[in-house]
Parts: C-alpha cells; structure tokens; sequence
C-alpha cells in the first residue's frame, strides 16, 4: 500500500468525511429494506435508485480507509530549507511568459488548484519536485514544455 501524504487537518477531515459516509450508509440500508419490502424488485426504481447510492457510498468508503490505512502526516516531514518537496509553497516564474505562480505542493487528498493546493503526483509538482532555489527547470506538461525558475520556498503546513 502506497503512502498517502496528508496534513493534520486533512487527516481529520478524512475522519469526520468517513464517519458521515458510515452514517449514510446506514441511512441508505434502510432505505433498501423499505423499498424491498414494496415487492416486485424488477422493477422498483427505488431499491435500484438506494443500492446504487449504498455503492458508491461504499466505494467511497473503501477509498477513505485505505488513505488512512497509509496516511503519513506531512506535518512530521522534515522540511529542507530552499528545495521544492512535499509540505512547501514554491514561488515559480514561467520563463516565457515572465508571469509568477505560487503552489503548496501537497498528497492527493488534499489536492484543490483552485486554492493553490497541487497534488505531488501533478506534472508540474512532479518537475519542480527536489529542485532548490534559483534553479531552472524544464517541465513537461500537458499543454507542452515549459521553462520555470523556482524564486522562493517556504514551508507552508
């Protein structure tokens, strides 16, 4: 099972997401008896409708526990001063453009770009990623090659 990386914070909101899903779950079984007890399952709509939802419910639980089940607290990662690496907001410039960019490289569960958060698994995290200060670095992303000069790094979590 592989690490998942995650903050404090985003290990509670794990927790607190897991118990609501448990919770749910109970709802929809129940929800799947009654409708069961409504006769005819071929052809009753709300016990295809709840079991539907009871799956992806459990899927989702499924997916919970096994972040859990690997979690590495980043907040316990020793930092290193002036190299882009899992916990750290980097500050970069796009060569071309000349136009800056900040990024808190975080795991996958708690990645959200709209906030400036990018999973270490992303191609831009993946090319900044062990490069220090002052550095330039080629990265290969989806819309094609860039250049980018890494300005600053500081922890962030």
């Amino acid at each position: 099972m592989a690490d998942t990386y995650i903050t404090r914070n985003g290990l509670e909101k794990l927790k607190v997401d897991l118990s609501e899903l448990k919770k749910h779950k109970k709802v929809m079984s129940g929800e799947i008896d009654e409708a069961r007890q409504k006769g005819d399952l071929k052809e009753n709509a709300e016990y295809h409708s709840a079991k539907e939802k009871l799956s992806e419910i459990m899927g989702r639980i499924s997916r919970i526990e096994e972040q859990l089940a690997g979690a590495r607290i980043i907040d316990d990662i020793k930092v290193a001063k002036d190299e882009v690496q899992i916990g750290v907001k980097v500050t970069v410039e796009e060569k071309s453009s000349r136009e800056e960019s900040e990024w808190i490289l975080v795991g996958p569960a708690e990645s959200d770009p709209a906030t400036g958060r990018i999973s270490v698994h992303a191609p831009l995290a993946q090319g900044l990623l062990g490069h220090k200060v002052g550095e330039e670095v080629k990265v290969d992303l989806p819309a094609g090659c860039k250049t980018f000069k890494i300005l600053r790094t500081v922890p962030a979590l």
